[in-house]
């Protein structure tokens, strides 16, 4: 199946795996922010398939300015249910590759450590997959 989006579902895509990164960023605030946040956007660079196109775009309309970290989750994990709903609905192997994206992003980002992740972290990736799965 092939799916054609609108410029308002890359907005979402953009929102809800660049959010992702942004949020792992902002929880490991005490830690490796700034590790996280290249871990985890090397990993959403490699993406393949209709995820990695829409992903390789400039984010033009993507708003990730949330001043703390709650508003950045207002914003990125409705994102990341829409997203997955909108995939779901269309193109349910697509659905797949843009949720494993998503989570590689996450695994990159919270690998900054050489130990688990922190509490904080860990609770991060809970709140991001229980997005991912609310679809």
């Amino acid at each position: 199946m092939s799916l054609t989006l609108t410029a308002q579902d890359k907005i979402t895509m953009r929102t809800a795996a660049w959010g992702t990164v942004s949020l792992m960023a902002a929880a490991d605030a005490a830690g490796r922010p700034h590790r996280a946040a290249t871990h985890g956007s090397v990993a959403l660079a490699s993406a393949t398939g209709l995820t990695g196109h829409v992903l390789a775009e400039w984010p033009k309309g993507v708003n990730l300015r949330g001043k703390s970290v709650a508003e950045l989750a207002d914003i990125v994990l409705p994102a990341l249910t829409a997203a997955m709903r909108l995939l779901n609905g269309n193109d349910p192997a697509e659905a797949v590759n843009f949720r494993r994206t998503v989570l590689v992003a996450v695994e990159a980002a919270a690998r900054t450590h050489q130990s688990d992740p922190s509490p904080t972290l860990a609770e991060m990736i809970r709140k991001i997959t229980a997005a991912l799965d609310a679809a």
